[in-house]
């Protein structure tokens, strides 16, 4: 087993030569890759845990490193860079373990039965754990950023100024959220815009906590949000807006997004889709899709235009905040590295392990591998009263 790691960890260091790296076993054997000081150490527990990432991958890594039987010592942002490396994220994995994953897709799809349950996973930590390194407005989503000395805060507000610009919203207007989170959109949507929002979830709790943040802002008369599936959702409104929700509806439910978006946005209407995606198919990550979000699916771009084309739908822009990501997704790891002694006393070390490898892997893939995020402006149907510039998103 070690001989068959090292021929892996060869080729990791070949390929990326700038991130020198040790590895101790259990029986003491350390070894060294690189020809400087390690960023880091990759500690083995146990023989199991060599088997078990031989074996599954990137899915058997997180699975030894949140049971505690992998360890790292130095920089962990070193050792996700090189875990998104295509020497890690195209090892050949057992049959067994090809198995499962297909198995764990099949039963994780996104039916109106089975969404609920894949949202719940992730969401029913409740509130006061994602109080714990989201900004203040609890948005859970792709930050914009100015500047690299703006704080999560500005930049998330930013975000949504950004969308409503995009959306040329104006008062008075109707605004429909789907996977409205916590309220942060309508929220902003509402106070600096005056627009009439509904909003829709299935989390409980971002139910309940945009509803008493609605109240409380006297906004409970501008806003409507509903605890409901987006297939349910019914009426017509001006202007549409998902935000990372569409990552949650995975690839066989996408034509049904799409024409759902189409009946609830008026002949003309002007749409904003704000999602992860990827510019070509680079297979499914297990540990992610197993352990973080269930039934998750991140779509190709070229997919997303087509299916919107077939629904009627045009794209008038797509952009491409991939680098944006990648910030926000540090900001949130670096609070939470803060919180995690308390993050580990609400719940346990398992998933403050799971939760730093989510994070910090995720900003890795946007910056180094195949992760992008996309905002992609749509019209239902032609319209030709559009800006004919961008002029519009950057005024002061």
């Amino acid at each position: 087993m070690k001989k068959a790691l090292q021929g892996v960890l060869r080729s990791l260091n070949a390929s990326v030569p700038n991130i020198p790296f040790g590895v101790r076993f259990w029986d003491g054997d350390v070894w060294t890759f690189g020809n400087d000081i390690p960023s880091f150490t990759l500690v083995f527990k146990r023989k199991k845990a060599v088997k078990n990432v031989l074996a599954k991958g990137t899915l058997g890594f997180g699975e030894e490193y949140a049971a505690g039987y992998i360890d790292v010592d130095g920089d962990f942002r070193q050792l996700v860079r090189l875990g998104v490396d295509s020497c890690i994220q195209g090892m050949r994995l057992s049959l067994r373990a090809k198995a499962a994953s297909v198995f764990h897709y099949l039963v994780s799809l996104n039916t109106l039965g089975r969404s609920p349950k894949n949202i719940a996973h992730h969401y029913d930590l409740g509130n006061d754990f994602y109080k714990q390194y989201l900004d203040e407005s609890m948005t859970y989503s792709c930050a914009y950023f100015r500047s690299t000395e703006d704080t999560l805060e500005d930049a998330q507000k930013q975000k949504y100024e950004h969308i409503c610009r995009k959306l040329q919203l104006k008062e008075g207007e109707t605004l429909i959220d789907i996977g409205c989170g916590w309220g942060g959109m309508l929220l902003y949507a509402a106070r600096h815009y005056g627009v009439k929002g509904v909003g829709c979830t299935l989390s409980p709790h971002q139910t309940d906590y945009a509803k008493q943040k609605a109240a409380a802002e006297k906004l409970d008369g501008s806003i409507t949000i509903l605890r409901e599936d987006y297939r349910n959702i019914t009426g017509q409104f001006d202007k549409l807006v998902s935000i990372g929700m569409f990552e949650h509806v995975g690839k066989s439910f996408i034509p049904t997004f799409m024409e759902k978006t189409q009946s609830l946005l008026k002949p003309g209407g002007i749409g904003l889709l704000h999602t992860i995606g990827k510019e070509r198919h680079t297979g499914r990550e297990p540990w992610t899709m197993k352990y973080i979000f269930p039934g998750g699916y991140v779509p190709i771009l070229d997919h997303v235009i087509h299916t919107m084309g077939e629904k009627g739908l045009v794209p008038v822009d797509v952009e491409n905040l991939r680098l944006h990501y990648a910030a926000t997704l540090d900001e949130w790891a670096k609070r939470f590295e803060l919180k995690a002694k308390e993050i580990e006393k609400m719940f346990d070390g398992r998933l403050v392990r799971t939760w730093r490898m989510f994070l910090c892997g995720s900003a890795a893939a946007f910056r180094w591998a195949d992760l992008r995020l996309y905002q992609i402006l749509f019209t239902n149907g032609l319209n030709n009263s559009l800006p004919l510039t961008r002029e519009h998103l950057y005024r002061t």
